[in-house]
């Protein structure tokens, strides 16, 4: 079967974006030259690798198979680029970094840090909810994760970097505000502002709370950190945040943290990727940074 890495780059990104004409965009070629890419594929490989339902794009059986090779075959060219790279030293390369939204608090410090001690490795950086870093672990699409407490599902591999201190957040002038040793069996009476369901500081929450035999009320939900600060501060309720999330609403007064017993929850921030994942050398580079310094540059910040 005679195929080219022309036309293999073409449907991949065609399969990626399930559409002609942003493929075409990406890759700076008119459409009728991506669709003329994948007809002459289809001919080698003698089955049709897209179909259209309505006016959607999709994947037959075999264009998915051969969208996962092509992903395989491109991994490869991609790993011996980066070994390549390695017997030069670390002094270029590509990472991708995923964080979650949590952690951006204090991730650009860090990637600042790292970019100026390797400002030859270029640095993509995607921001996001604990359900899509999952969904990046499991389809391997990112180089390393930085996040909350690890998914149990997936083969991992996880190192600890940095405590993670949760705390119990509250408007200035809540009656809580100033009381020293607040009996945690008070938080019962108080509504609370909750991330969505499956976020890492929720689970966390939810697991304290439970093995202290305590249910708390749950007022309105929320996806971002920033619209939480926000309903806390406006009254609509207490809420529980990681420390690192507030810095600056605790140093100009908008926000207060309360004194309850056995607070703070000691978390960790972890750096996550797939276990068995070979790590190019702007990888090891970075996972060996943030192991040796995140902790130096977090006191630095504080």
């Amino acid at each position: 079967m005679h195929v080219t890495l022309r036309q293999l780059s073409v449907f991949e990104a065609v399969a990626r974006r399930l559409s002609y004409t942003r493929a075409a965009g990406e890759l700076h070629l008119s459409q009728p030259a991506v669709s003329m890419q994948v007809k002459q594929l289809e001919e080698t490989v003698g089955l049709p690798l897209f179909e259209q339902t309505g006016k959607k794009n999709q994947l037959t059986e075999a264009g998915r198979e051969v969208y996962q090779y092509t992903r395989a075959i491109f991994g490869m060219f991609e790993e011996m680029e980066e070994v390549l790279a390695a017997l030069k030293g670390v002094d270029t390369g590509q990472l991708d970094i995923a964080v979650a939204s949590t952690v951006n608090y204090f991730a650009p410090r860090l990637l600042a840090a790292f970019h100026q001690r390797y400002p030859g490795i270029d640095l993509r950086l995607d921001v996001t909810n604990r359900k899509q870093l999952m969904a990046l672990l499991e389809a391997n699409e990112t180089d390393i994760v930085l996040m909350g407490h690890p998914p149990e599902k997936l083969e991992l591999e996880s190192e600890a970097f940095m405590e993670n201190p949760l705390v119990v957040i509250a408007p200035p002038g809540h009656p809580l505000d100033g009381v020293p040793g607040i009996p945690l069996s008070r938080l019962q009476d108080e509504t609370f502002v909750m991330r969505e369901s499956g976020s890492g500081t929720r689970l966390a929450m939810e697991r304290f709370f439970k093995e202290h035999g305590l249910e708390l009320k749950s007022g309105m939900q929320m996806t971002r950190n920033e619209a939480i600060k926000q309903a806390v501060r406006a009254g609509m309720g207490l809420s529980v945040a990681s420390e690192h999330t507030i810095e600056l609403e605790v140093e100009t007064g908008r926000l207060v943290i309360l004194d309850v017993e056995q607070f703070p929850v000691l978390r960790k921030w972890y750096m996550v990727y797939r276990k068995g994942k070979r790590l190019s050398p702007a990888a090891v580079a970075f996972r060996d940074f943030v192991l040796a310094e995140a902790k130096n540059i977090r006191r630095e910040a504080v």
